[in-house]
């Protein structure tokens, strides 16, 4: 038997990109119902848990504004503060840089989350699969049936808006990972070479443990398996493992057009992870923000919902462009044997490789 309820947004996916999108459309009037496959939203856990302190943030993105306003991380979600991040080539010996960083609780994050968009007026529909989405209809497996002036896919890189209706491909990069019980300093570690080829391999310590991890590029593998490299790299630190988690971040950067009709795309769907280092929470929400704001603007004043796109040009334009750059030269780079990449990790190259991490342009005179 069909359900129907008809809303102003409906929004598919509850994660850091979905609940902000749903806490600005609600706080500026906009009646939001959230649909999730989860019960509860944030596990289970599929990433490494690191993302930038505010100040941090506004360094890295310094044409987004209100970042204390977005960016209210409790301090129950928050399992370790960081104020290095090594960037590790094969020999070991690591470049060191001062880096404020946040190790979360990633699943307290997403229900911190999930609590501010309710405070705000939202509704969530938990437990729930979308199948698709019909003109203004979004229909459930189980037959149910939910109606709304605009549909939001934030459903990451499976959400069906983006399977059914963009036709634009992005590179998905598999990962695995673990927590692993154990003291693992104070540095949050990213790894490069050939244990992680195309991608990178990183140890995030944690209160008590670390996240430890992989992803690769499968066309650089020679033949080897995601878990071969995931247990090679895990096998070097010692400790009992807690929790085996897997996922894909989409690696490509922001796909060319977010809109299309009454659709918006936020988040990991829209390709919202800096390429050149993984980061993917922080600019979820930065881009659901723009689309919260946008949405209840159009709704209430009849302002363009093309203002999305522009929007998130003007405040990520520079930094996606970019870091889609550094990762274009860093496919060419870890390509290279070990021993050569171990040579260009020096102190000639370390501002070089910082500031293509951090998205900047890698080479100031350019």
């Amino acid at each position: 038997m069909s359900d129907s309820t008809h809303h102003d947004v409906i929004v598919i996916g509850g994660g850091p990109a979905g609940s902000t999108v749903a806490r600005y459309a609600a706080s500026n009037g906009a009646d939001v119902l959230v649909i999730d496959g989860r019960d509860p939203i944030g596990t289970p856990l599929q990433c490494g848990e690191l993302v930038p302190s505010n100040d941090e943030m506004r360094r890295l993105c310094p044409a987004v504004p209100d970042m204390d306003d977005l960016f209210q991380t409790p301090e129950s979600a928050i399992s370790r503060r960081s104020t290095k991040m090594h960037l590790v080539p094969p020999s070991g010996k690591p470049l060191k840089f001062d880096f404020e960083g946040l190790v979360l609780n990633r699943v307290a994050h997403d229900e911190a989350l999930v609590e501010l968009a309710k405070l705000n007026g939202a509704k969530y529909l938990v437990d729930s699969h979308v199948d698709r989405v019909e003109e203004n209809t979004v229909i459930l497996r189980n037959g149910s049936t939910f109606s709304a002036k605009i549909i939001v896919g934030a459903g990451g890189h499976n959400d069906p808006l983006r399977r059914d209706f963009w036709d634009e491909s992005s590179l998905k990069i598999p990962v695995k990972f673990v927590l692993m019980d154990g003291d693992f300093g104070d540095a949050v570690e990213l790894h490069f070479g050939s244990m992680a080829p195309g991608g990178y391999a990183w140890m995030f310590p944690k209160s008590s443990g670390a996240n430890i991890g992989l992803g690769i590029q499968r066309k650089f593998a020679r033949g080897r398996s995601l878990n071969e490299f995931a247990d090679e790299f895990i096998s070097n630190y010692g400790g009992e493992v807690s929790f085996r988690g897997a996922g894909s971040l989409p690696m490509s950067g922001s796909i060319r057009n977010f809109l299309k009709g009454n659709y918006l795309l936020v988040g990991d769907a829209a390709g919202m992870v800096l390429p050149s280092n993984g980061a993917g929470i922080t600019i979820a929400m930065i881009g659901g923000r723009i689309a919260g704001q946008v949405i209840a603007e159009h709704l209430s004043e009849g302002t363009p919902l093309m203002e999305y796109e522009r929007r998130w040009n003007q405040q990520m334009g520079k930094v996606m462009r970019n870091s889609k750059r550094a990762f274009r030269f860093g496919n060419l780079m870890f390509r290279l044997p070990n021993w050569m990449l171990n040579a260009l990790f020096n102190r000639l190259t370390k501002g070089i490789i910082w500031r293509a991490v951090t998205c900047r342009r890698m080479f100031w005179i350019l």
